[in-house]
C-alpha cells in the first residue's frame, strides 16, 4: 500500500486561503438564451408538438413562503441560480425559497386536446402554480415529473409559478456529491430548475407510458403501452429502411384498463454492443396519439469462461467492461451540460480513449445523455443518487481505504453508522430508487444498476438489490460498490486506489468499480489552487505515461478473471484534478495514441 497517497488523499491539500479561477468550456462561451438546450429532451417517448420554455425567465429569494410582492431579476433556465451560467451566481441556501416566474401565450386551446408541462429536473422540493392554481408538487432532484394543466389553461397570457426549497446535506434527501461546504471530492451544490421545461400538447387519450424490453434469447421485444382508455393500436419497427407492422386491435387490451402487452417477433435481429450500436426504431399510432422511440436488442448477464472464471457477460458472450467513472459537473453550469453537443463531447472522447463503459457517479443526466450513449455505443453502469443525514467519514472513507478487510464484517442494518437511522428517509430513498429504474428502463445503453456507494446512506442493501432484480430483471446488479459488501449482488465490487491491484476469487465476477485517481495540475485550466487526489504526476506526459502503465496492469488482470474497471476519472472537478480531461475539457492529459 502506498500509506503516503492514503494519508495525502485522505487529509487533502487543502490551503487555510483558497484561490479559485472561472474556467469555461467552449460551449459554455457560445450559449445563446434564445436557443438554450433546445433539443427535443425526451427521446425515449417523443412527440413533434412541443414547446420549449428553456430561456430567459424571472426570479426572486425569500426567506418565508409566501409570494414575493415583485421579481428580483432574470435567470437563464435551466441553468441553477449557483451556476454562471443562469446570470444569477446565488445560492439558495436551506430554509430559504426559490422562485420562478414566467409566461406563456395561448392564442388558442385547441378542442380535445390536453396541456402537459414538463419538468426534467427540480433540485430538491417544488411547488408549481398555472394561472394561480396549484398544478402540483415534486420531490427529489433528481427524478423528471409533469403536470396536466388543462383545466387552468385561458387563451392569451398564462403565467408559470415555481416555489423551490433545497437543503443540500441538511437533510436525507437525496444529495449526491453536493454539499455547502465544498471540499475536496465534494462539490458545489446547486438548486432549482436544471433540467429542460416544456410544454406538450396531447389528446385527450394519450399514451401515458411506453415501456420497451428486449428478450434476447427468444428473439423477441416486450412492448407494453399504457393509455388513458383503451384504444386501437399500430405498432411499426423501423430499421434500415425496412418496415415491420404489428396491429392490435382494442380488445387486446387488458379488460378495463388502457394497457396493452405485445412481444413482437424479431427473427435474425441484429443486437447491440459497444462496437456496433444497432438500434431499432419504433412508432405507435394509438387513437389521435403518436409517439416514437427506440430499442436495442442487447443482453447483460453473469456466466463462466473457458476457464472458469466468473464472468459478466454482453449478448451470451464473455465481455470486458473497460470502464470511467463520470460525475457530469461543468465549470459554467454545475449539474446541468451546457450544450447537447457538451454532452457528446465526453461519450466519444472515452470512447476514444479506449472506453466502452461509463459509471455514472451519484448522479441522473437529462436523458438526452443516455441517447447519445445507445446511438454511439456506451454502456452504462449507473448509480443511484444516495441520500442519509451526515456521514461518518472515518466510518464510510478513511478506515475502509486504510483496512479494507473490515468492510466486509460491517452488517449494514446498523442504520446509525450508516447515517440512516431515519425509517421515513429510508423509505423515501427507496421509492426514488425504484422510480430512477422506471425512468431510465427503456435507454439500452444501462447494463447495471449501482444502488450504494462505498456505505454513503448504505442500507439493507441485499433487499434492495432483490427489490432491483424485481422490478429489472434483465440488468445487473452491484448492490455495495467499494466496500460493506454484504456477500450479494452480480458482482464482488472493490475500490483500489493504494494498494498494487489484483483479482480476488469471489463465487461473483470480480470487478474494480474504482482505480486509478491519478492527478495532474494543468496551469491555465484548474480551477483552485487547493488540490485533492491520490497520486500526483508534474506534467501531462508523466501523467499519460503513469495511465497507459496502468491500463497494461488492467488489462492483464482480464487473464485472471478480472471483468470490469472503472478508472477514476473523466474530468476534473473543481478542487478533484484527478480527471483525464481539465475541468473545462480544453486540455486531455492523455495521449491516445499509446
Amino acid at each position: 500500500m502506498r500509506i503516503s497517497d492514503a494519508l495525502m488523499a485522505l487529509h487533502g491539500n487543502r490551503k487555510k486561503t483558497v484561490q479559485k479561477w472561472k474556467l469555461t468550456t467552449k460551449w459554455g462561451e457560445r450559449i445563446n438564451p434564445e436557443h438554450v438546450l433546445a433539443e427535443y429532451p425526451r427521446p425515449q417517448l417523443r412527440r413533434e408538438n412541443w414547446i420549449c420554455l428553456n430561456g430567459t425567465w424571472q426570479y426572486a429569494f425569500t426567506k418565508k413562503s409566501s409570494r414575493p410582492e415583485q421579481p428580483e431579476g432574470d435567470i437563464l433556465v435551466p441553468f441553477s441560480p449557483e451556476a454562471r451560467c443562469s446570470g444569477v451566481g446565488r445560492r439558495l441556501e436551506p430554509g430559504r425559497y426559490l422562485w420562478y416566474f414566467r409566461t406563456v401565450e395561448l392564442s388558442e386551446i385547441p378542442e380535445g386536446k390536453r396541456l402537459i408541462l414538463h419538468f426534467g429536473a427540480v433540485d430538491q422540493r417544488c411547488t408549481v402554480w398555472w394561472n394561480g392554481c396549484v398544478a402540483g408538487q415534486h420531490q427529489n432532484g433528481y427524478l423528471s415529473f409533469s403536470f396536466d394543466v388543462t383545466k387552468y389553461l385561458k387563451t392569451g397570457k398564462n403565467t408559470i409559478t415555481v416555489r423551490v426549497q433545497d437543503d443540500t446535506d441538511e437533510s436525507c434527501h437525496c444529495r449526491g456529491k453536493q454539499t455547502l461546504r465544498p471540499k475536496g471530492m465534494f462539490y458545489t451544490a446547486q438548486s432549482g430548475i436544471w433540467q429542460t421545461v416544456w410544454l406538450e400538447w396531447v389528446p385527450d387519450n394519450y399514451v401515458k407510458d411506453l415501456k420497451l424490453t428486449p428478450l434476447f434469447d427468444r428473439k423477441e421485444v416486450r412492448v407494453e403501452v399504457s393509455m388513458v382508455r383503451p384504444v386501437r393500436m399500430e405498432i411499426r419497427l423501423f430499421w434500415e429502411g425496412d418496415t415491420f407492422s404489428h396491429y392490435v386491435h382494442r380488445r387486446d387490451f387488458e379488460e378495463g384498463t388502457g394497457r396493452y402487452v405485445c412481444e413482437i417477433p424479431l427473427p435474425g435481429f441484429r443486437a447491440w454492443s459497444p462496437e456496433e450500436p444497432f438500434l431499432y426504431d419504433i412508432e405507435i399510432a394509438a387513437g389521435e396519439d403518436m409517439v416514437r422511440s427506440y430499442f436495442a436488442m442487447r443482453k447483460f448477464s453473469v456466466g463462466y469462461d473457458g476457464q472458469k472464471h466468473p464472468r459478466l457477460m454482453l449478448n451470451n458472450e464473455p465481455y470486458f467492461f473497460n470502464g470511467v467513472l463520470d460525475q457530469g459537473y461543468w465549470p459554467e453550469s454545475l449539474y446541468t451540460p451546457p450544450d447537447d453537443q457538451a454532452m457528446i463531447f465526453d461519450i466519444r472522447k472515452m470512447k476514444e480513449l479506449g472506453f466502452n463503459t461509463i459509471r455514472k457517479h451519484i448522479k441522473i443526466e437529462p436523458m438526452r445523455w443516455y441517447f447519445h450513449c445507445d446511438r454511439l455505443g456506451m454502456v452504462v453502469w449507473q448509480d443511484m443518487v444516495n441520500g442519509g443525514g451526515k456521514m461518518n467519514m472515518m466510518f464510510v472513507s478513511y478506515l475502509p481505504t486504510i483496512f479494507p478487510v473490515l468492510t466486509t464484517h460491517v452488517r449494514d442494518n446498523l442504520y446509525r453508522l450508516f447515517a440512516r437511522s431515519g425509517r421515513l428517509g429510508r423509505r423515501q430513498w427507496e421509492e426514488a430508487c425504484m422510480e430512477e429504474i422506471r425512468q431510465l428502463y427503456n435507454c439500452p445503453c444501462i447494463g447495471m444498476w449501482v444502488p450504494f456507494n462505498e456505505g454513503w446512506g448504505q442500507f439493507d442493501a441485499l433487499r434492495i438489490a432483490d427489490r432491483i432484480r424485481e422490478k429489472d430483471p434483465g440488468r445487473l446488479v452491484d448492490h455495495a460498490s467499494g466496500w460493506y459488501d454484504q456477500g450479494g449482488g452480480d458482482v464482488k465490487s472493490v475500490h483500489n486506489y493504494f494498494r498494487p491491484l489484483r483479482v480476488k476469487k469471489d463465487r461473483r465476477p470480480f470487478v474494480l468499480s474504482e482505480y486509478g485517481g491519478y492527478t495532474c495540475a494543468v496551469r491555465g485550466h484548474i480551477y483552485s489552487d487547493s488540490s485533492y487526489g491520490y497520486r500526483t504526476y508534474p506534467t501531462v506526459e508523466s501523467f499519460s505515461d503513469a495511465f497507459h502503465g496502468l491500463q497494461k496492469k488492467v488489462r492483464a488482470l482480464e487473464k485472471k478473471g478480472l471483468s470490469g474497471a472503472v478508472y477514476t476519472q473523466v474530468s476534473d472537478i473543481e478542487e478533484e484534478i484527478n480527471g483525464l480531461y481539465t475541468y473545462d475539457r480544453k486540455i486531455c492529459k492523455v495521449d491516445p495514441e499509446k
